[in-house]
C-alpha cells in the first residue's frame, strides 16, 4: 500500500512539473515573406500577431533587429492570458533581397530563455521609370 501511495505521489509531482505555469507566447507565424515588392509602392510595414496562451500576463521585454534597416515596435503593456498583441516591423525597403531576424525577449515559459526569433524575407525591386527626357527610338528621322 505504501508503494502505491508513493508511486501516485511521484506521478502527481511529475505531472505538475510538466504543466508549466506562467505566460506562454504563440505566434500566428514566425516568418513573414514579403515576396517581391516594389520600393515606393510598398510601405515595408508588417505585423507579427501573437496570443498569450498561458495563465499569467505576458511581458515583451525587448524586440531587436539584426540591423538598423528593420525597426520593430513592441507592446508597452503586459498581454493578459488569452489576449492577443502585435509586434510591428518597419523595413526601410532597400532594393535587393530581404533576410532579417527580429529577436523578441519575453517572460514566456514555453520558449527557451523566453526568446523568440522572428524573420522577414523577400525581395525589394525598383520600378523602372522612363524619363520624359529620354530619346525615343522611332526610326530614321524624316527630313
Amino acid at each position: 500500500m505504501k508503494k502505491l501511495v508513493f508511486i501516485l505521489g511521484l506521478m502527481v509531482t511529475s505531472l505538475s512539473a510538466y504543466a508549466q505555469s506562467g505566460a506562454k507566447i504563440e505566434f500566428k507565424e514566425e516568418t513573414i515573406n514579403y515576396g517581391e515588392v516594389y520600393k515606393g509602392v510598398d510601405s515595408g510595414k508588417r505585423t507579427f500577431e501573437f496570443t498569450n496562451t498561458g495563465d499569467m500576463p505576458l511581458i515583451i521585454k525587448d524586440a531587436k533587429s539584426s540591423c538598423g534597416c528593420t525597426v520593430p515596435t513592441k507592446p508597452t503593456e503586459p498581454i493578459a492570458p488569452g489576449k492577443t498583441g502585435v509586434i510591428e516591423v518597419q523595413y526601410n525597403m532597400n532594393p535587393g533581397p530581404i533576410s532579417k531576424t527580429i529577436t523578441v525577449d519575453t517572460n514566456a515559459v514555453n520558449k527557451e530563455n523566453g526568446m523568440v526569433a522572428l524573420r522577414i524575407k523577400g525581395t525589394v525591386l525598383v520600378k523602372e521609370e522612363k524619363s520624359i527626357l529620354e530619346k525615343k527610338s522611332a526610326g530614321p528621322l524624316s527630313k
